[in-house]
């Protein structure tokens, strides 16, 4: 019975080792001379000036990497990066991701008049509805969770927050995991809300 146990727990140990050394661990100066294509969308530094190209500086290095795989296998799809990442590897990515994680990101104005309308929901959801607030995920300033894979939000522009709020909504964007939270949620906004939720986290930090 002990021999039994002891070679189980060698095997756990054995099992655990291998899971662990094949972790790849971005490294973000390397990933900075592999950002030269990225840059041309998202800024060199991951802030992106075109409103439509979402900022990805300071994002959580765990989403990003998911988005990475995601985009590279095609489980979400991005027309602008189509082919983009066929050639990188793991180990690309993931120096990728560590580099714009480790930046500081740039913050926008918002509209003041949809301010209210938009802290409203971020803060508050729609109970009446069975809509959750955006803090739950997303923290109350926007930052996420980066542990958890939850997006930094803060400072995003307003245009590619409602294109993907649309996107979720109308089922074109799918890779919020079997939970189908973000659809669940989007399908509860109309576009008047949508709105309102980008200008105010354009403005959020």
């Amino acid at each position: 019975m002990n021999k039994l146990l002891v070679s189980m727990l060698l095997a756990l140990g054995i099992c655990s080792s291998v899971q662990a050394a094949e972790t790849v661990v971005g490294d973000a100066t390397a990933g900075q001379a592999k950002t030269a294509v990225c840059g041309a969308c998202h800024g060199p530094d991951g802030n992106s000036m075109a409103p439509n190209f979402p900022k990805i500086a300071g994002q959580g290095e765990r989403y990003l990497l998911k988005q990475l795989h995601e985009i590279k296998d095609g489980k979400r799809v991005v027309l602008e990066m189509t082919g983009l990442l066929n050639n990188l590897t793991e180990q690309d990515l993931a120096d990728i991701a560590a580099f714009y994680a480790g930046q500081k990101g740039s913050v926008g104005a918002a509209d003041p008049n949809l301010v209210a309308r938009g802290e409203a929901l971020f803060r508050g959801g729609k109970l009446d509805q069975g809509l959750a607030a955006c803090t739950g995920c997303h923290s109350p300033n926007g930052s996420g969770n980066a542990q958890a894979g939850f997006p930094h939000l803060g400072g995003q522009h307003a245009d590619y927050i409602k294109k993907q709020l649309t996107a979720f909504r109308e089922g074109e964007r799918t890779n919020d995991g079997d939970t189908m939270v973000m659809r669940s949620i989007a399908a509860k906004l109309s576009n008047k809300d949508i709105e309102a939720l980008a200008q105010y986290i354009q403005g959020l930090h």
